[in-house]
């Protein structure tokens, strides 16, 4: 017979398994990441049905199966029934579910990662529909807070390159702040183009190894001097590449990730819906870079977004 054991989690994936079963991906307080069928939970009337989908908190008991594990019973703690209501908050929070499936670990207990996930979905659920500035906002913070979980927090206060402070100036048109992916965060773009033109313009002579012979008579022998003229190789730093220029109340926005709540702050104002697409690019570049993995639901971001800005307008 087999063992079982209960768990409390949030489903992150469901997809149809055999002829009535779907296959549910949960991410759990106890066991982190756990993979497990849910009988006939696709069968009219199955009291898995609604338990089973996305962005549902279950306690459940689950039998451990040789191949796959299998749920036995399920009581709903929570779920999130805004967030189907509204395609760019669902969007939203199929994105942050692909964040976690990328960090999660299986076998592991996920608490902070758990409570994290849920404390987003909620404020996503609870923001206004037709604020697409707040959403992004929310958006962007969730995705921040979950680089920082996983140790990958950009840099957004200092250069990357001086590690000198870095503070919006509004009173200048022009940029005077990148963002490098590679590098880890922001970087002051003087400094970036004080590398480049190091990079690109060594000043350092590098020379071919040589040796000089110098043959002298002494009475009737001779002997010889070997002078080595010793070649000087220099290993230039590497340029990062400068994802996008930041202005300063994109590089502001930014810089407001860091706090632990921005959910009544004065950016997210409708105003700054294009500063905050700017934000979540750059965001989502720097997670695809580090997770070495596309996140899918970006596109439906983009669509779903633009379209309704376009509608606005």
């Amino acid at each position: 017979m087999s063992r079982t054991y209960k768990a409390t989690g949030i489903n992150l994936k469901a997809q149809a398994f055999g002829e009535a079963d779907r296959l549910v991906t949960i991410l759990t307080r106890e066991y982190g990441l756990v993979t497990a069928i849910a009988p006939g939970a696709r069968k009219h009337n199955s009291s898995l049905g609604g338990r089973s989908a996305m962005f549902v908190v279950n306690e459940v008991l689950i039998a451990k199966g040789r191949s796959l594990d299998k749920i036995t019973q399920a009581n709903t703690v929570k779920s999130y029934p805004g967030l189907a209501k509204n395609l760019g908050k669902l969007a939203a929070s199929q994105y942050l579910a692909e964040i976690v499936l990328c960090q999660a670990l299986s076998e592991n207990p996920q608490e902070e990662l758990y409570d994290l996930l849920n404390e987003h979905l909620d404020r996503l659920e609870s923001a206004e529909s037709k604020n697409f500035s707040k959403i992004l906002a929310l958006l962007s913070h969730a995705i921040f807070q979950f680089l920082a979980l996983a140790g990958l927090t950009p840099q957004v206060e200092a250069c990357c390159l001086t590690q000198h402070p870095l503070k919006p100036d509004f009173g200048e048109v022009k940029s005077q702040v990148g963002f490098s992916v590679n590098a880890g965060g922001t970087v002051s773009l003087a400094a970036w183009e004080r590398l480049r033109r190091e990079v690109n313009s060594p000043t350092a002579e590098i020379s071919q190894s040589v040796a000089s012979s110098v043959v002298r008579e002494a009475g009737k022998n001779y002997s010889s001097e070997v002078f080595p003229i010793y070649e000087t190789i220099f290993h230039p730093e590497e340029l990062p590449a400068v994802s996008k220029r930041l202005n300063a109340t994109e590089l502001h926005l930014l810089q407001q990730l860091l706090q632990p709540d921005i959910s009544h702050f004065d950016v997210v104002e409708d105003s700054q819906y294009q500063h905050w697409l700017s934000v979540e690019n750059l965001l989502r570049q720097y997670t695809q870079y580090h997770f070495s993995r596309s996140i899918r639901s970006a596109a439906l971001i983009d669509s779903y977004f633009a379209a309704n800005h376009d509608a606005t307008v």
